[in-house]
């Protein structure tokens, strides 16, 4: 048997795969014409069917409709439309993935239905005008730390902020950070690294598209995670990954809100009915000022409760807040208001 003959069954299933879905079908003729002129490859109505046969039997869902002329098309595929428009929704509103590489990702993924169904596939959504990052190097950058954490190494890399200029800096004066990551995590719109330093076996969390370059894979060995920690409870109980103190805290929260408290927290999330208009949660959180901000954003309808360092701490934000309007407030002319 010449290549030919070997290669004409593998272009027919390309042909269906591309050209055909549940509502559009080839016929024998159609695909002897189209595996003549684009391929080169001249074949028959015996031949073809008999190729058909044999998708079929290696598993191809491949539709005969028997006529004058019988018609073909490739009904199974691995990812059905609605699921192809979930992914190019994930891909397009991301404010991880740049607009070049979303871009590169829709086209793979509508090419994924084939060139009908492919159409269909355009969505209306709102993010012409999302910020996306120009960090070109993120997936050099992902590739490495996933490949550091599969054989569980550490790695060296800088890490970058902007200043009021918006320039990058390097933090820590150019040095390198030195970590073992522990996992990649998608967290409120950005991708994070989760790892553990050595030194003080202290948790950090990282933009990825934050990190400078790809990071340098290093020879020695990583170093554990802190005994007890558990990655799923880490990203439901850490705000926009930013580190500090776990505390169990009680909420004092109105029953309206109790969509966000799951949305939050989890539906494990432990609550108490507290009077008829309100209810308690106790929930672990990260004690930081983004999750002040999160408390402060329900207008008094979610309190943090009792003598603790939430408590405390939410009292200061709360003066230090203050503070800052009353000083702010004392340099304005009372006379230079408008009526």
């Amino acid at each position: 048997m010449d290549n030919t003959a070997k290669l004409r069954p593998l272009y027919l299933a390309k042909i269906l795969y591309e050209k055909t879905d549940e509502e559009h079908y080839l016929t024998t003729a159609q695909l002897a014409q189209i595996l003549e002129e684009q391929y080169g490859i001249t074949s028959h109505r015996q031949t073809i069917k008999a190729d058909i046969e044999l998708l079929k039997q290696f598993g191809l869902e491949i539709e005969e409709v028997k006529s004058v002329q019988n018609r073909y098309n490739l009904y199974g595929r691995q990812f059905d439309i609605p699921e192809l428009k979930l992914l190019i929704d994930a891909v397009e509103s991301s404010k991880f993935i740049t607009a070049n590489k979303s871009q590169e990702l829709v086209e793979k993924l509508s090419r994924l239905a084939g060139e009908h169904a492919s159409t269909g596939l355009k969505r209306n959504v709102c993010c012409e005008n999302r910020v996306k990052p120009g960090n070109e190097k993120i997936y050099l950058i992902i590739d490495a730390i996933n490949e550091a954490i599969n054989a569980n190494k550490r790695i060296s890399f800088q890490y970058f902020r902007y200043d009021a200029n918006k320039r990058q800096q390097l933090k820590l004066d150019g040095k390198s950070y030195e970590i073992t990551p522990l996992h990649l995590v998608w967290n409120g719109d950005y991708y994070y690294m989760i790892g553990v330093y050595d030194y003080k076996q202290r948790l950090g969390s990282f933009r990825v598209d934050r990190i400078a370059k790809r990071p340098e894979i290093l020879s020695i060995e990583g170093t554990p995670a802190p005994e007890g920690f558990n990655i799923n409870e880490h990203i439901n109980t850490t705000f926009r990954m930013f580190n500090s103190p776990h505390e169990e805290v009680e909420l004092i929260c109105d029953n309206d809100v109790m969509d966000s408290i799951i949305d939050r927290f989890g539906e494990e999330v432990t609550t108490y009915a507290n009077d008829m208009t309100t209810f308690r949660a106790v929930v672990k959180v990260a004690v930081s000022h983004v999750f002040y901000s999160w408390v402060f954003g329900f207008g008094g309808k979610v309190k943090i409760n009792g003598l603790n360092y939430a408590s405390y701490q939410g009292d200061s934000v709360c003066r230090e807040l203050f503070n800052k309007l009353d000083d702010g407030f004392a340099e304005i002319n009372i006379e230079d208001c408008p009526d």
